[in-house]
């Protein structure tokens, strides 16, 4: 390959079918097209990601056919740098006035399950028994695991399982709940 080669000159190579020609396109191209990136994106990897798909869009085209005039690689670049940074700004403008316009429906203003009289709770767990209440405090306030739970009590895993699901059920009747 002759390093005096133009751009036109690796573009009809390319259309010819040589892949050596396709790499140093690539490598000729790529610094300029991420350097327009990280001035249009602002951002190192978009600018890696505009280099990617830009690339892939003149391989494309030259491969096809589609780009006729082998001395306008370059404007065919820059212009798909262009055109692809400005449909990603429309797509994100988009993105952000329907965010404004549903984002409210998507995000739930309350939690989705019945609302929860704290107070009462708090009353309902200070009744349970010592064992009871300290077997639900360990496994929902903790998050410990039944084993975990049984080792700090000084119980078996079925003990701790049974507690807790007899002091649920007083709980759940406690607060209004069918029994």
């Amino acid at each position: 390959m002759n390093l005096e080669e133009s751009e036109a000159d690796l573009a009809q190579r390319i259309a010819g079918g040589h892949p050596e020609a396709e790499a140093e396109l690539c490598r000729r191209m790529a610094p300029r097209i991420h350097l327009y990136g990280l001035r249009h994106l602002r951002s190192s990897a978009a600018a890696d990601d505009l280099v990617q798909h830009v690339l892939v869009t003149l391989l494309e085209a030259l491969r096809a056919g589609r780009l006729r005039d082998h001395d306008k690689v370059a404007h065919f670049v820059m212009g798909t740098c262009r055109m692809t940074v400005l449909d990603q700004r429309r797509g994100a403008q988009r993105q952000e006035r329907l965010l404004v316009e549903f984002g409210a429906a998507l995000v739930p203003s309350s939690p989705a399950g019945p609302s929860i009289d704290r107070e009462q709770l708090t009353r309902c767990v200070q009744a349970l028994k010592e064992r009871e209440r300290s077997v639900v405090v360990l496994t929902f306030y903790d998050e410990q695991t039944s084993r975990d739970a049984a080792r700090a009590l000084g119980l078996s895993e079925a003990n701790v399982r049974v507690l807790r699901h007899r002091a649920l059920k007083q709980l759940h009747a406690c607060m209004g709940g069918d029994a």
